[in-house]
């Protein structure tokens, strides 16, 4: 999620921001059950600094990226290795584009208020057909037996993988207490689902059949580790794909010019 580039100003608040955001969603909470993670630095990446990454997700040798803001939405895949793009598709100017994920053979992505979902071909990434639904799209992922969505709010949607009709959903929750403003979506190989929170440096790993938080990974370094000359006018952190087979994620955030490949460790 969202909005406009943020001021000098925007930016020395942020922290504060983030502060106030944690003690109200309860990711701050003190639960011993609650793995309490850092991200571990293994080596950096270029990025894009002028997409505002909604979505990111690995498929195939290949980094899948939706961006959003009208007028500059789009939906791309580039080589892992090399970073070369493939293909880039643009939205409708008047969309704002958000979380995207692979299904098979199809790629889905999401808007903002628009209340329509793509599915795309894989491939080439053209536009196959839109789906309408309620409510706001923020971040996607896809589980085996279904798509799982956030719209800003405590909640986990779940939708039907061809229809994208929704089939039930979770409140998540860590100590009894709801974490709003979840945000881009990870699905992973064990069953878990990570989710940036918007407005703060926390990744949340969450139980989706409970809606248990069952981690909190603290991303806070990872801003001031990019170069301090390509550091202004960055947003928040968004933007996690597990490197399949093995420990390791990617994660990004809005105008970051730096990927991070990292492991999450105590």
């Amino acid at each position: 999620m969202h909005r406009r580039r943020p001021t000098a100003t925007a930016l020395s608040c942020t922290v504060v921001v983030a502060a106030a955001l944690t003690s109200c969603t309860g990711t701050g909470d003190d639960d011993p059950t609650v793995d309490t993670l850092r991200v571990e630095v293994v080596t950096t990446h270029p990025h894009d600094s002028s997409a505002f990454t909604q979505g990111l997700e690995i498929d195939d040798g290949e980094l899948l990226e939706g961006t959003g803001i009208e007028g500059a939405s789009r939906v791309s895949a580039r080589n892992l290795v090399d970073g070369s793009e493939r293909v880039r598709v643009d939205l409708p100017g008047d969309m704002f584009g958000e979380g995207i994920t692979v299904a098979g053979d199809t790629v889905w992505q999401l808007t903002w208020r628009d209340g329509v979902a793509f599915a795309r071909d894989r491939g080439s990434l053209t536009e196959q057909r839109r789906v309408s639904y309620t409510g706001e799209g923020w971040g996607l992922c896809a589980q085996p037996d279904r798509l799982v969505m956030s719209d800003g709010s405590a909640d986990l949607v779940f939708r039907d993988l061809g229809s994208f009709e929704e089939i039930g959903r979770v409140t998540v929750r860590r100590g009894g207490r709801e974490v709003p403003r979840l945000n881009e979506l990870e699905c992973t190989d064990d069953g878990a689902v990570y989710a940036n929170v918007w407005k703060s440096d926390e990744i949340v790993r969450i139980d989706p059949e409970s809606g248990r938080v069952t981690a909190v990974v603290d991303a806070a370094e990872l801003a001031g580790r990019i170069p301090a000359d390509e550091r202004a006018g960055i947003d928040v952190l968004n933007g996690i794909a597990h490197i399949p087979g093995t420990d390791r994620f990617l994660l990004t955030g809005k105008y970051w010019p730096v990927l991070f490949e990292v492991r999450f460790v105590q």
